[in-house]
This record gives C-alpha cells, sequence and structure tokens, in this order.
C-alpha cells in the first residue's frame, strides 16, 4: 500500500509512475483518492475543532456547577455539539474506507531500473545461460512424453478434478519430489531458514500480500469460513510477521518456503487441458526476505543469484528478463523474470518470478523493526526457487533421448535413485 503522506507531499512521482504503467482506470483512482483525502482532512479538522468546543463548554459546565448557577443552555449546547461530532465521525469513518479501499488497489511504484513498455514484448533480457539443444529426432512435448512413458494421467485428473489437475506417476512424481529437496538443499546452504506455513489465509493478511483483484482471478474461497488457500507460500509467509515489531539485529530474515500452491488461474490464460505448465495444483519452494529498506536492492539481485544457481546446476537453458513497466503487476517495485526454453514450442517460457516490494505489503501488514527511538516498515522480497510442473516441463522436453527415454542432471540422482527414466 502507498504511503498517504507520500501522496500529499508528492503526487506528481505517483501520476508519473502511474503513466509508465499505462494504467488509466488506477490513474483515474488517483485523482479520486486525492479529492477525498481533502474533504477527509476538512471533516477530520471540523471534527477537532468541535471536539475542543464540546470539552471547553464541559468545562464552563463544571465552573457554573460550582458556582450554583444555571448550566441548562451549556447542556443544550453539549448536546448540539455531541450530535454534531457523531455526524462527522460517520463521515469521517466512511470516507476514511473509501481511501483504503483506493490506497491498497492502487501498484506500486517502481524502481528507476525498471524499462518502460506496454506488456511482455517490451521484458528486457539482462543474461541468458545454457546451449539451446539440437535433436535429430523428432522432439515431443512434456505431456507425449509423459503419456508414452506411463508417467502421468491428465484424462482421469480431468474426469474427477477438472481441467488444471492431474495425477503424476512413478519416476515422475519421484522426480518432482527431487526437484523440491534439491532446490530447498539449495538455498539452506545459503544461511535460509526452512518454513513450512499454513495452507490456509484468513482475508485481512491476505489483503496485505497481493493485488485484491487476486481474490476474483486466483484464489479459491474456503465456503462458509474467512479462509482461502495459498496460491503461494509467499503469502503465508508475508503474513507470518503481520503486526509484529522486530529489533533491528533480527534483520535479515532470510526464510524457503515450501507448499502445494492453488490457483484459479481465471484470465486471458486460462489452465493447460492437458500438461504442468499452468495448472490449479503446484508445488513451489519459495524464498522470502525480510530486510531493512537500504539493503532490499542487494537482497534481491541475492535472491535472482540463487535461483539463476539452481537451473545453471540443472543444466537447462535460461534466460533471466527484467519486467517491464507495463507487465511488472501491482505489488513489486521491481521484478525479474527466468525464462527456460521450450524446444517443443521453439520460446522461453516462465519459470521463475522475483520481486522486491520495498514497504508495499509491510505498511498494509504493519511489519516494522525498531531502529534506535524510530520505528521503520521493513522491506519484504520474494522470489521462486523452484516451481516444480514448471521446471518439469523443461527438463522432460530438453533432456528427452531418442529411444524416447528422459535423462536426469547428474545433480538429481542422488534425489531420484535413478540417472534416466525409461518406459517400465
Amino acid at each position: 500500500m502507498l504511503d498517504i503522506n507520500l501522496i500529499r507531499e508528492n503526487p506528481k512521482l505517483i501520476e508519473e509512475d502511474l503513466k509508465k504503467r499505462k494504467d488509466t482506470e488506477k490513474l483515474k483512482q488517483f485523482k479520486e483518492v486525492i479529492k477525498k483525502d481533502e474533504k477527509w482532512r476538512e471533516i477530520k479538522q471540523k471534527l477537532d475543532t468541535s471536539r475542543h468546543n464540546r470539552n471547553k463548554v464541559s468545562q464552563e459546565i463544571n465552573q457554573l456547577v460550582k458556582q450554583k448557577q444555571n448550566p441548562s443552555e451549556k447542556i443544550k449546547q453539549t448536546k448540539k455539539l455531541s450530535e454534531n461530532i457523531k455526524k462527522l465521525e460517520q463521515k469521517e469513518s466512511d470516507l476514511y474506507k473509501e481511501i483504503r479501499k483506493i490506497l491498497i488497489s492502487l501498484p506500486n511504484i517502481t524502481h528507476s531500473s525498471v524499462p518502460y513498455g506496454k506488456d511482455d514484448t517490451e521484458n528486457k533480457t539482462i543474461r541468458t545461460f545454457g546451449k539451446k539443444p539440437t535433436f535429430k529426432f523428432p522432439i515431443k512435448s512434456h505431456t507425449e512424453l509423459i503419456e508414452d512413458l506411463e508417467l502421468g494421467d491428465f484424462e482421469q485428473a480431468a474426469l474427477v478434478s477438472g481441467f488444471g489437475f492431474n495425477y503424476l506417476k512413478g519416476d515422475l512424481a519421484i522426480l518432482d519430489r527431487a526437484l523440491m529437496q534439491f532446490a530447498i538443499d539449495e538455498i539452506i546452504k545459503k544461511k535460509y531458514t526452512l518454513i513450512e506455513p499454513p495452507l490456509m489465509l484468513r482475508r485481512k493478511p491476505y489483503e496485505g500480500v497481493t493485488d485484491l483483484e487476486d481474490f476474483e482471478t486466483m484464489m479459491y474461497k474456503i465456503e462458509d469460513e474467512d479462509l482461502y488457500l495459498i496460491a503461494t507460500s509467499e503469502h503465508s509467509i508475508g503474513a507470518m510477521l503481520m503486526d509484529k515489531l522486530l529489533e533491528e539485529k533480527d534483520l535479515p530474515l532470510k526464510l524457503v518456503g515450501i507448499s502445494p500452491c492453488f490457483r484459479k488461474e481465471i484470465g486471458s490464460h486460462g489452465v493447460d487441458q492437458k500438461g504442468l505448465f499452468r495448472v490449479h495444483q503446484f508445488y513451489k519452494i519459495e524464498q522470502f526476505i525480510f530486510c531493512k529498506p537500504e539493503d532490499s536492492w542487494k537482497f534481491h539481485e541475492e535472491l535472482i543469484k540463487n535461483a539463476e544457481d539452481i537451473f545453471k546446476k540443472l543444466k537447462l537453458p535460461f534466460r533471466t528478463v527484467n519486467i517491464c513497466t507495463g507487465d511488472i503487476g501491482t505489488v513489486a517495485a521491481k521484478k525479474y523474470d527466468m525464462e527456460a526454453w521450450s524446444p517443443r514450442q521453439k520460446k522461453y517460457i516462465e519459470i521463475v518470478s522475483c520481486s522486491n516490494c520495498t514497504d508495499y505489503q509491510s505498511r498494509r501488514l504493519n511489519t516494522k523493526y525498531q531502529e534506535g527511538n524510530e520505528r521503520k516498515l521493513v522491506h519484504t522480497l520474494n522470489s521462486t526457487a523452484i516451481a516444480t510442473g514448471r521446471a518439469l516441463v523443461a527438463l522432460l522436453e530438453n533432456n528427452q533421448q531418442k529411444d524416447g527415454s528422459i535423462k536426469i542432471p547428474s545433480v538429481l540422482h542422488k534425489y531420484t535413485g535413478f540417472k534416466k527414466i525409461i518406459k517400465k
């Protein structure tokens, strides 16, 4: 959430940023919140004056009573003031709610290094790794490979649960678990603490960590409960310190979460009718950092490097891109994506998202730290370490062999117990 004081003191900064994002609707909301805030401050001033006057009259009544004089006129005056105060309090409260509703929908302010662009076609590649494989035989998609090797069942999952769900079987299920444990071990080596978070969150903490539109397009609501299935462990971990005051010595706090993720995926992309790339349920290992504001840009680079190191060790070709203003979303001030090469699709596909959210989430969540006599908002950062479904897409397609088998990266051998997947 943006700081209302920043809106009051430097509205031009936010207006220019919204123009860069090409978000006309949010720009309209921003102008609306400025007007509402001016009205709120005007009501607040009247309310403070009325309360002051009531206190003054109350003191006069006390004096009249002490002097054994009739205070009835002053009592009438107090009653009128109290009635007026009640009306003003209601107006102030209603307007405050309207202002907050707009504030939590306005996006974060983008960093100066975020490239200007209208959509994902204008994201900027900053580095690439690995050589795209060449094949001397007809290549298959990951879905064809899974079905040929009898490693999963898309059709039965669609029958019992709907599209976007899958049964993983045998060696593929083992490989999925191997990827998770490998990523956890790699991040723990870097002094991150493993977290298994709640898989459901109440509305209030969830509003602290995500775009409000996600409640309609992304999250699954538990019927008749104030609970939502988490779309990523980032959300649960971010809420872990809601309303907490940390000590300066506690920071940075580096965490790595493991969880299944549940997503409606309502929107332009939809879900895969068959496959592992865009689904309703998958596993993800997530990095998360709480830190002091002056350290967050350093840690943003650390998080993306951690993810790059994992995929380098898996020997999968990928590129890292700096997400442009028209594609960055609401919460991040800057975001990197990593995209792995899909030989079948002949294009790069997103496998990692890495964001510096600055104080946008912590202001909503009221997560602060004590520095001397001052309480300051922490900065929050998050990054995928590995989302196993998408990693499997890249791994299966890039490592397929002429005989239809799948070669397993050497770093996973100790986790899988096998070096190759073959048809049983």
